[in-house]
């Protein structure tokens, strides 16, 4: 059974009880064919990092020490390193190790590749070259094997593992040397090949239509909205599994009857969604400070190191930095997989409520440690495993009626696309070069931001 945060009376304080829920390149393409008139947008302009609200830049100035003009450029840096790690992914194929973001407005982009050869390539994208000796895909098999191990063992002292790109290792936090060890070897790794780090620190869950709103739960619990959604005629939220079960009823910020839990996944995935009734209008924004408000206009993975802020019902509006994707917790409450660790801070009461990078939507808050008066990390559910998950459509600001579903091999609006999957548009085929949600606007021949034609 997940435990929760009970509230008590109409201040609805919580009291936590569980885990935080908190060989060379390959020949240069053709061009593009003709696109609509006029000239293509950047990334940045596709993602609208360009246009950032004003609450965005003072929470990314409050939070990571940035003065306003360095906030606007760390935005605009973080959309357009996205698109050119996506191609450089595409190009090096195998021997692709990841790519991350450095400095204080994430001005460097480094791409790491096991093949020496490949470093002229990296730099011509103005990107700095890594030569490692593990490729992603030789991480991700080692982090399969941690996942395996987690199965048939008790990971209580071993509460996190991840793939650490930067480090190009697999890294293991645990409460002693020895539960790594342990950990480690149950897995069948060499533990000079993992990452270690020892803290008592144990991530717990911060469960406590208007992104960040609170909502409670039977009643009593009280989480925050994430991201509206549709899923055809009906409408609806996206929040953390842990917050509800199928079923459970939830009524708003304002108590009053709001809807129903129509699917929950926790533990193994901490991902949900409500539809609510014909009282409450979905809407693309988020709660960011005082009464204000940003909309996310899509859901393009943002890179690690990347910048990245959270609302919440609780703590409100604040910002830190990715740090890992693909990250495997054992709250008390059962292991989640697949979630992103990142430095911002959260407390019970936040759990559901959404991240977004500049304007685009990235997950819902699941756990962590600390707290935002002492600092602390959260992890997040990425949204787009849960859309896609789920079957739901992200509500955004510049959203188009969406296209019915295709075969697989067919770009169509609403369908979540990992990087590196191919397409054909309109008699031609392209490699996405970031995992997002498809909206109306973004077909692959008018945003060379988010696809490749091959």
């Amino acid at each position: 059974m997940v435990h929760r945060h009970a509230v008590t009376g109409r201040r609805a304080a919580l009291t936590a009880l569980g885990a935080l829920v908190a060989t060379g390149l390959p020949s240069a393409v053709a061009a593009e064919p003709a696109p609509p008139a006029g000239p293509l947008p950047s990334a940045a302009q596709t993602l609208g990092a360009d246009r950032p609200s004003a609450p965005v830049l003072r929470a990314l100035e409050r939070d990571l020490g940035l003065t306003p003009a360095q906030a606007s450029l760390r935005l605009v840096n973080e959309a357009e390193a996205g698109t050119r790690a996506g191609r450089l992914r595409n190009a090096l194929g195998n021997r692709f190790a990841g790519a991350w973001l450095r400095g204080t407005t994430a001005q460097e982009l480094v791409v790491a590749t096991t093949n020496t050869a490949d470093v002229p390539a990296i730099k011509a994208q103005g990107a700095k070259a890594a030569v490692v000796k593990k490729t992603l895909r030789d991480l991700q098999a080692a982090k399969r094997k941690l996942d395996g191990a987690a199965a048939r063992a008790n990971t209580r002292d071993t509460p996190l593992w991840y793939v650490d790109i930067p480090a190009n290792r697999v890294a293991v936090q645990a409460r002693s040397k020895a539960a790594a060890a342990a950990f480690v070897k149950a897995a069948g790794l060499d533990a000079k090949s993992v990452g270690v780090t020892v803290t008592a620190d144990r991530p717990r869950l911060m469960a406590d239509v208007t992104g960040g709103d609170a909502y409670y739960i039977n009643g009593s619990a009280r989480c925050s909205i994430g991201f509206s959604v549709t899923k055809g005629a009906q409408q609806g939220f996206a929040s953390a599994g842990h917050c509800g079960k199928k079923g459970a009823t939830t009524t708003g910020f304002n108590q009053a009857e709001q809807g129903t839990f129509q699917a929950s996944t926790f533990p193994g995935k901490d991902m949900s969604w409500v539809a609510v009734n014909d009282q409450w209008t979905t809407t693309p924004n988020v709660k960011v400070e005082g009464e204000q408000k940003v909309q996310v206009t899509g859901s393009v993975q943002a890179l690690v190191g990347a910048a990245v802020c959270r609302s919440g019902s609780t703590t409100g509006w604040h910002c830190g930095k990715i740090e890992q994707h693909d990250t495997s917790v054992s709250y008390a409450e059962g292991r989640v997989d697949g979630l992103t660790r990142t430095t911002v801070c959260a407390e019970p009461g936040d759990s559901g409520g959404p991240y977004v990078a500049g304007v685009q939507a990235q997950g819902v808050t699941s756990g962590g440690t600390g707290d935002c008066k002492s600092g602390g990390t959260t992890l997040y559910q990425p949204i787009n495993p849960l859309l896609s998950g789920f079957g739901l459509t992200l509500k955004t600001a510049a959203a188009e009626a969406a296209a019915p579903q295709g075969v697989a091999q067919t770009w169509a609006a609403g369908r979540v696309y990992e990087a590196g999957v191919t397409v054909s548009h309109a008699g031609v085929r392209y490699q996405c070069l970031q995992t997002h949600q498809a909206q109306g606007a973004w077909a692959p021949t008018g945003t060379p931001a988010l696809w490749q034609r091959v």
